[in-house]
């Protein structure tokens, strides 16, 4: 279970963030799904690895896992095997490594070239500054940005620092919403939830409202609306869905779907 490292400002409350980490970039080739097969496209939506996987996962670094049967593998960039298909769990790539297991359950990290790795995760030690300090009043939170003189004005009942971009959540009674480091509101408090996780730098926050889920892009906009049964954070460009019928596929940074 990947952990939240949210700066919450409720009042009264204060919790400091580890920093993220170096994301990677996008990547150059997608999992694409036809029916029950899958394979990969590019960014234009033209397949480029045949569809003869039952599974695939995102390209991080150029290695990507994939499932064959009940059994998972890696592969590179061109289709080439870098582990055998010999896995019954295959994590997706992150800092170098991703953990594996083999059928009757032994558990152990391998780098990019398939090799089991022996030493633990290095934790790196990085100074972190926030966007701002919170101001409480009434029992209400605002925030007061570092850079420039912007306020936010103390009227909501929970803020949350997304760390880039100037952009900060915010709660009033139950829903969220998005404000700017202009102090104005992107998206009016709505949603019932709003989720961004460590792993991809806090980009593209998952937004949940009635039971579905979309995505806000970069500028604190809608990027998807809320229309998917389930949704996971992205990951070197592309993240997974779920459609309203149970069927699973990628979308990228655009909103695009990958399936068919």
């Amino acid at each position: 279970m990947i952990r939240f490292a949210w700066l919450l400002l409720a009042v009264g409350l204060w919790s400091a963030p580890r920093p993220a980490p170096a994301q990677p970039g996008p990547a150059r080739l997608v999992p694409y799904r036809k029916g029950a097969q899958w394979g990969y496209a590019d960014r234009r939506g033209r397949l480029v690895l045949p569809l003869r996987y039952d599974e695939a996962g995102p390209f991080v670094d150029e290695v990507a896992w994939v499932r064959v049967g009940p059994l998972y593998g890696y592969i590179d960039g061109a289709g080439n095997a870098v582990t055998p298909v010999q896995f019954e769990r295959a994590g997706t790539f992150r800092g170098g490594r991703a953990r594996v297991s083999l059928p009757g359950g032994e558990a152990f990290d391998i780098n990019s070239s398939g090799q089991r790795l022996t030493a633990p995760p290095e934790v790196l030690e990085e100074d972190f500054m926030a966007q701002g300090d919170p101001v409480r009043q009434g029992g209400k939170v605002g925030f007061r940005f570092t850079v420039g003189h912007a306020e936010v004005p103390p009227v909501y009942d929970e803020v949350r620092d997304l760390y880039h971009d100037g952009l900060l959540l915010v709660r009033r009674g139950p829903k969220w919403g998005v404000v700017d480091n202009r102090g104005r509101l992107r998206l009016e408090p709505q949603f019932d939830a709003i989720t961004a996780v460590e792993q991809n730098g806090y980009q593209f926050p998952i937004v949940e409202q009635q039971g579905r889920f979309g995505y806000l892009g970069a500028d604190g906009k809608l990027l998807v609306a809320p229309k998917y049964a389930a949704a996971e954070p992205f990951v070197a460009g592309v993240a997974r869905v779920t459609t309203a019928a149970g069927q699973t596929g990628y979308i990228d940074t655009d909103g695009r779907e990958y399936f068919e």
